[in-house]
């Protein structure tokens, strides 16, 4: 009771037990019964706040996204009802604050007077995060002051929900980056595996299977519709290593360039899984992340936190260069600022037979132009295809180009 006295509560009872305290020193037992009435009121309030505070509230949640883009809104909905067992005791006006964390702005507050037993409000309001990351939506608190404002009680209702953040990504042309080396030429392709002979064998059409598998001379022998069995593909698969190093990037804020590089490899990531390939995903997190869907990329890099310290990117690039890479899949490194020894490294680091290469250097990384400019022509020199943009929005184009040496 003590604890929901507010600022007005605890002066009117300092001011009743300084009037007690003078009134029995002077002997007034009219100004004595005054410091009692004062020092009653807040501590009446009190106690009658604990005792009429409603405790059978029901709360439900439901929020329209629990995956949205940077930028992207959200719509929250909140109901709250109270039982219809309740006692109608009397309680001051309720106010419902949702509490949020600083990064999806400031906690709503709704005023909702009078709860009456039975009754239910409902309410909403827009949740919209310019940085990724997964936060918690709440809980609600019930803020309950007595109608003289000397006390106050919150309560938390209900628990509360998950919203994930993803990174925004660009979308990048059919096109994809030539072989490996520096001058042009088309993309190498590992040899396709034999058909089995299950493969081989018409089985009949089912509902949902592809018309474009159609087995058409089957058809016409057996006299109903048989399409072709599961046939062997070659599977594409490849690797995207992201620098997330503090050290290599300008300052860790929204507008930084750790956040254009975490853009540029969702946007890399996500294009080579919706072609059908399967991707190692290095540097998002404390170890590899085996990425065959767009969400799987998208929730890793959307929770993946700057490396700070001295570190080193030597390690991801062994990881790098250990990675299988078979058919149509690339490696893809996605940098910022790098040392001697690290363009070393990704110099040295082979892809298999495919030989595809790409090195996307973030822009407005933690280094010079000509820095940037010796690295890039290392990496070109020992086969890789290097996109440097100016901005994000540049890379579908660079990647569309990305058969000339840059």
């Amino acid at each position: 009771m003590l604890r929901s006295l507010t600022p007005r509560g605890w002066a009117l009872a300092a001011t009743g037990t300084a009037i007690g305290a003078g009134a029995l020193l002077l002997g007034e037992r009219d100004l004595l019964r005054f410091a009692v009435l004062v020092l009653s009121l807040p501590l009446v309030g009190a106690v009658l706040l604990v005792l009429c505070a409603p405790r059978d509230l029901t709360q439900t949640r439901t929020l329209s996204a629990v995956r949205v883009p940077v930028g992207g809104d959200c719509r929250v909905t909140l109901t709250l009802a109270r039982a219809d067992t309740a006692l109608p005791l009397p309680l001051g006006p309720v106010v419902a604050e949702d509490r949020l964390p600083f990064a999806l702005g400031s906690p709503p507050r709704f005023p909702l007077g009078l709860l009456r037993p039975g009754e239910r409000r409902r309410f909403s309001y827009r949740l919209r995060s310019h940085a990724r990351g997964r936060y918690p939506v709440g809980p609600l608190v019930l803020s309950v002051t007595d109608p003289l404002g000397c006390a106050r009680l919150e309560r938390r209702v209900g628990a509360e929900a998950s919203l994930l953040v993803v990174p925004r990504t660009v979308e990048l042309p059919a096109v994809a980056p030539r072989g490996g080396g520096t001058g042009a030429g088309g993309q190498r392709r590992g040899p396709r595996p034999a058909d089995t002979a299950e493969d081989a064998v018409p089985r009949p059409y089912r509902p949902g299977d592809d018309v474009r598998r159609v087995h058409w001379r089957s058809t016409a022998r057996r006299g109903r519709l048989m399409v072709r069995g599961e046939e062997q593909r070659r599977l594409d698969h490849g690797a995207v290593l992201v620098d997330l190093r503090s050290a290599a990037h300008t300052a860790a804020a929204a507008a930084s360039s750790l956040e254009d590089a975490v853009v540029l490899a969702a946007s890399v990531a996500v294009h080579l899984v919706g072609l059908g390939h399967r991707l190692r995903l290095l540097g998002a997190g404390e170890g590899p992340v085996d990425a065959r869907h767009r969400d799987t990329v998208l929730d890793a890099l959307a929770v993946a936190r700057p490396v700070t310290g001295e570190s080193s990117l030597v390690e991801d690039i062994t990881r790098l260069s250990r990675s299988p890479v078979l058919g149509r899949g690339m490696l893809v490194a996605v940098l910022g600022a790098l040392s001697p020894e690290e363009v070393a490294a990704l110099a040295a680091c082979r892809a298999g037979r495919s030989g595809t290469r790409v090195a996307v250097l973030v822009p407005r990384a933690a280094w010079s132009a000509q820095e940037r400019d010796r690295a890039a022509w290392a990496l070109a020199e020992a086969g890789w295809r290097v996109l440097c943009p100016d901005r994000v929005a540049d890379l579908p184009g660079l990647w569309r180009d990305s058969g000339e040496a840059r």
